[in-house]
């Protein structure tokens, strides 16, 4: 593969097209209907694209116009994402998680005037937004919608929008994309901020078309590929992850995209695709890891220590101190283990690709001892989101994130802190010029260079010119999936209820959100006066009563939040936080790393009950 295409090619609906016309009649896209896999060719997505972004020009939506998109996975999803640009309009993903005030601020903050939704169960959380806000005047719908009473937009259905002479549709999207290049803006991918506020992050054409030449560089050389690669999309398409590494990145390769039925049918959906390349996230393979154990378990000792074994090898390998007698057992395992595993993911991954939250060393040997190729990446959606991935000919190690993707430059501040420069930098927030102004700094020494992207993040490039993220500035939480939660603002909410007088949550790398909690002490007074006991907030706190009131304020606040930020479980902290104590700075934050040293135990408990 040519990656100089990559290097010509002016925006992401023109590299759609090279590879519509290269690959014609051959299978695209995959879902399943009735049971069945059903897929859509090349060219008969290229003809809906064209023929959809001539009708979104029909409705009078305009160059640079924003069009929101809420639906999960689907074949749908993808036109829509390439209609939308091909339409010289901006796409603006919304996850499906999101509730109506989530959708509210990305509505206004973006000014989006037209919203693709996929189903009813979806329409009800933005339906409410779109009427409240009164700036959208169209809402596309891929199923049947009961529009609201009130609502000043109009209603069109998607298969009516696929209508039209598709040679002119053609036509017209060519004439259009002449005037879109690698600068203009493609989408903006909403990512939470530390004040709370979702920011959207501006992503050009230039930014997601260096990504994808990366990635395909690096499978390429690594690997070795072919027009046969395969895909299952099952992470959100609306995180910057899987919209570039799940979406284009395939098109990229001219590859076919599987979109699985949902994470309840995942195993299954991996056995019948088949897949050759996975992007993932570290909590699948913790899940999937758990499984496995649990069933070598049940085959005896003799299959445990053969697992021992083969994950000690694979230690070894990665440091380089691989002993006489790891050969033989690789030649054991490739006739025991390893196929029974590798079965699992279909039988023919060539690389899984794991990404959106750190991935535990541990594990990433567990895989590479069972034969499967486990490359860990690093990014943020501000860089489309790929900064660096392992790669076999750079020396897999776990610990670190590989070597920068062709044409990042990485450099490491005084502080330790990893800036990144390069076409995959965006280019700012929407509508944000403070926030903007804080990651993006230009280098006085050199201003005529693009600015330096300051990721918060804490690291060093070891002497093989691999990353290896140490810390994170930013107290940013990313969960065991990849999502961002802002816990200022979780912990804002909490504290705004009478029960609650101070609060941490915490969930980083885990699966979920939970809390610390400090009660309010009058309303605990309160409560002890009303229910005939004493005042003795240790006492209280024992009590299942008081704990259920403190669990129904939690309960209040979790109606208001999206199913990522819920807090599932609670504990309650021994005193209040204070600057006495060291639990408080001077201007009154909380210091998380002295409540998660003092009450890491309590915490990690909350996962196990």
């Amino acid at each position: 593969m040519d990656l100089a295409d990559f290097d010509k090619c002016r925006n992401l609906v023109s590299l759609f097209l090279q590879r519509a016309d290269a690959h014609g009649e051959s299978p695209m896209l995959w879902a399943k209907r009735d049971g069945q896999w059903v897929s859509l060719n090349w060219a008969e997505a290229a003809r809906r694209v064209c023929l959809m972004a001539a009708s979104l020009r029909r409705l009078g939506l305009q160059a640079g116009d924003r069009v929101l998109i809420v639906s999960e996975n689907r074949p749908e999803w993808c036109l829509a994402d390439l209609a939308i640009m091909a339409a010289g309009c901006v796409t603006v993903p919304a996850y499906t998680t999101n509730t109506p005030r989530d959708h509210i601020h990305i509505l206004e903050n973006s000014g989006a005037r037209a919203a693709i939704v996929s189903s009813a169960k979806l329409g009800k959380a933005l339906l409410p937004a779109i009427v409240q806000t009164d700036m959208c005047r169209h809402v596309i719908t891929m199923e049947p919608l009961k529009p609201l009473q009130g609502g000043a937009f109009g209603v069109h259905d998607w298969n009516g929008l696929l209508e039209g002479d598709p040679v002119l549709a053609r036509a017209e999207t060519e004439a259009r994309l002449v005037d879109i290049g690698r600068d203009d803006l493609a989408c903006i991918i909403y990512t939470s901020g530390t004040g709370g506020a979702p920011r959207g992050v501006r992503q050009h054409h230039g930014m997601l078309l260096m990504n994808v030449m990366g990635a395909v560089e690096l499978i390429s050389r690594d690997f070795g590929c072919d027009r046969n690669e395969t895909f299952l999309s099952f992470l959100p398409l609306s995180h910057a992850y899987e919209h570039t590494g799940g979406q284009y990145f395939p098109i990229g390769l001219g590859a076919q995209i599987y979109y699985a039925e949902g994470l309840d049918k995942l195993a299954s959906n991996i056995e019948e695709v088949r897949p050759s390349i996975m992007v993932v996230v570290p909590r699948l393979f913790e899940v999937l890891r758990t499984r496995i154990m649990k069933q070598i378990d049940k085959r005896g000792m003799i299959p445990r220590h053969l697992m021992d074994w083969a994950v000690s090898s694979a230690l070894r390998k990665e440091s380089g101190h691989r002993r006489l007698t790891d050969y033989p057992l690789g030649l054991l395992l490739e006739h025991t283990l390893r196929p029974k595993v590798r079965a699992k993911f279909g039988g023919r991954i060539k690389a899984m690709v794991s990404g959106g939250a750190p991935l535990n060393p541990e594990i990433g040997s567990f895989f590479s001892a069972m034969g499967l190729t486990v490359l860990q990446g690093y990014g943020q959606t501000e860089s489309g989101p790929i900064i660096s991935c392992n790669r076999p000919s750079a020396g897999i190690k776990f610990d670190t994130v590989g070597p920068p993707l062709r044409g990042v430059d990485v450099r490491i501040a005084e502080d330790g802190e990893i800036l990144v420069r390069g076409e995959l930098v965006m280019h700012g927030y929407w509508q944000n010029e403070a926030a903007s102004a804080n990651v993006l700094k230009f280098d006085p020494e050199h201003p005529g260079t693009g600015p330096w992207l300051h990721t918060g993040d804490i690291g060093h490039i070891d002497s093989k010119g691999r990353l290896q993220i140490t810390d994170r500035k930013k107290d940013m939480i990313v969960n065991d999936k990849g999502d961002n939660v802002s816990p200022q603002r979780v912990e804002s909410m909490l504290t705004l209820q009478p029960e609650i007088a101070q609060a941490m949550v915490h969930g980083d790398r885990r699966p979920y959100v939970v809390g610390l909690i400090v009660p309010d002490a009058d309303w605990s007074l309160q409560w002890a006066q009303e229910n005939g006991e004493t005042f003795d907030f240790k006492a209280l706190q024992a009590l299942p009563a008081f704990r259920g009131s403190i669990r129904s304020a939690i309960d209040r606040v979790n109606a208001e939040l999206s199913i990522i930020e819920k807090v599932r479980q609670f504990a309650f902290a021994d005193e209040p936080f204070s600057i006495e104590n060291e639990e408080m700075t001077p201007s009154l934050k909380i210091r998380r790393h002295k409540l998660r040293e003092r009450y890491g135990s309590r915490i990690d408990a909350l996962y196990k009950s």
